[in-house]
């Protein structure tokens, strides 16, 4: 090899050790096997107990309010939510009254249930959001993805998840 071939090869080597590195580290206290147990309400007024998606892939995305990045997945969420079982929770964004008040001005149709202290995101690792998890039919955790995930990207996690046993 030339060597500006060798120094450009060993740039991009570095450069995905680096980026794995980082997500491994930023993914380190994410939740991992069986989802942690959730039964919460929804904004709505509806019971919500996580064993009621077993038997299929589900999506479980947290996100907040102020979160930006939240934001721009907030059409990804509602598409997948329409062929997928999904739950969101609206992490430190106020109570059920709050948010419900915040998914009306936004349009979000997809059913919230608000963890207004953070208690049910931190069952999950969560040390900032936009974080969805994608679970098998079996309620284990197929895949953890924080920050922005495209809907493509997702997708494809759901149709592994509900091949992978």
């Amino acid at each position: 090899m030339k060597k500006g071939k060798t120094s450009r090869f060993l740039f991009y080597l570095v450069l995905v050790v680096a980026f794995f590195s980082a997500r491994a580290f930023v993914d380190r206290e994410l939740a991992g096997g069986t989802a942690p147990e959730i039964q919460a309400t929804t904004v709505d007024g509806k019971a919500f107990d996580l064993s009621q998606f077993e038997g299929k892939p589900a999506l479980i995305y947290f996100w907040a309010s102020w979160c930006s990045i939240c934001k721009a997945m907030r059409h990804s969420i509602d598409a997948i939510a329409n062929d997928y079982p999904a739950m969101t929770l609206a992490l430190y964004s106020g109570d059920a009254a709050e948010v419900k008040r915040f998914m009306k001005m936004q349009r979000i149709s997809v059913p919230v249930v608000p963890d207004p202290d953070g208690a049910i995101g931190r069952r999950y690792g969560i040390h900032g959001v936009p974080v969805a998890f994608v679970l098998g039919s079996d309620g284990a955790i197929r895949f953890a993805s924080p920050g922005y995930t495209s809907e493509l990207g997702l997708r494809i996690r759901l149709w592994l998840a509900g091949i992978m046993q």
